[in-house]
């Protein structure tokens, strides 16, 4: 964007001049700190603290829910507000999207419910999460805005955008204003400044329709990578590797995952690997886990494990995702097995966390050390 030019320029500008003062003077931005133990299972990028009626887990609960299972978690909640509407509900409160049909909209009051509860933590345990924006509407040119002024509110607390949702099975629809749509320049907008001040974006966008045919051409493939090379300088996290609850894998699906993997003009892009419904397409038959793992093995940089837990209140529930994934587990080498589980994980929000409070120093008055 042209009007962003100038401000893009002094932020790299002064991005460079952090980096060289950390480099030549010594000084330490928050580095990420491991749990006590070395041996947990992994670390989760993918898990929502509350659900769509912005209720959920409290954030000293989520840690002991991680105990010394999980080394580190994003930190998100939901975006969307599941409305309870009177005239078609009743007294029948909704608590999810498929349990009504009032619309969805935008709850931007979640950053705010998200950063508090970080902040809340002791220096410690704070290191075991990395907060993510996500109370924006991505169809609005204004979403960029909303995400600079929540860096300038809560300096030294987020790291990405997301999840937030492009194109998603029976929840787009709802949406009150309609979905963002994958073409629609306020995307282009907010992943810009997310490349910018160094945040990472994790994406929920269905590769094709639900209940498509098989062997059809997906809706949606074409657009989502041509918005994706568009941002060469953003991580992006593409969620789920593109399935859905009834947005089953394309007939070519390895292909789309190995040519986005191939090609370098998407050298920015990965794939988590969350949700149960995924793990299922995944584990279905003994064929499919040998081809996944055979690509995992292959890329074993550019892929992320995740629960997709909503509000996790007990241990056992919250690592049924990880269980689940046994038989692929057993096909990784140990090499791609470390990566998916937690190296990726580190590696990407480790740098997210150094290039953010380096944005926020040369952008926010006041703001850190932390």
């Amino acid at each position: 964007m042209r009007h962003n030019s100038r401000r893009s320029r002094s932020g790299w500008l002064g991005w460079l001049a952090l980096a060289a003062a950390v480099l030549l003077a010594g000084f330490s931005l928050p580095a990420a700190q491991a749990p006590p133990k070395t041996d947990y299972l992994f670390n989760d990028a993918h898990v929502h603290l509350t659900n769509y009626i912005q209720e959920g887990t409290s954030i000293q609960d989520f840690l002991k829910v991680m105990g010394d299972k999980v080394g580190r978690a994003v930190l998100f909640g939901i975006p969307l507000q599941q409305e309870w509407s009177y005239s078609l509900d009743g007294d029948r409160a909704p608590t999810y999207y498929l349990q009504s049909d009032a619309p969805l909209y935008y709850y931007s009051f979640t950053d705010a419910s998200i950063a508090m509860a970080y902040k809340s933590l002791s220096k410690k345990d704070q290191a075991r999460f990395d907060p993510m924006i996500i109370g924006f509407n991505p169809a609005d040119m204004y979403a960029a805005d909303h995400v600079r002024r929540v860096l300038e509110t809560f300096p030294g607390v987020f790291e990405g955008i997301g999840e937030f949702t492009i194109q998603k099975e029976f929840v787009s629809a709802k949406i009150a204003g309609g979905p963002p749509g994958i073409q629609n320049r306020a995307l282009d907008r907010l992943l810009d400044f997310a490349g910018e001040a160094g945040l990472v974006a994790l994406i929920h966008c269905d590769v094709d329709m639900p209940f498509a045919k098989y062997g059809s051409k997906p809706a949606y493939l074409e657009q989502m990578v041509a918005l994706l090379k568009r941002h060469p300088k953003t991580t992006i996290i593409w969620a789920h590797l593109g399935l859905g609850r009834v947005v089953r894998p394309v007939k070519a699906q390895a292909s789309f995952v190995v040519d986005t993997l191939k090609d370098p003009a998407l050298h920015n892009v990965y794939f988590d690997i969350s949700w149960d419904e995924v793990a299922k397409y995944i584990d279905s038959t003994p064929e499919t886990a040998a081809r996944v793992a055979a690509v995992m093995n292959q890329y074993p940089d550019r892929f992320l494990f995740g629960t997709d837990e909503v509000a996790p209140t007990n241990q056992e529930k919250y690592l049924k995702v990880y269980y689940m994934y046994d038989p692929l587990w057993k096909l990784l080498s140990k090499d791609a097995s470390e990566k998916i589980r937690k190296g990726n994980y580190e590696r990407i929000f480790n740098q997210a966390r150094i290039k953010v409070r380096a944005w926020e120093k040369t952008h926010v008055k006041g703001s850190g050390p932390y």
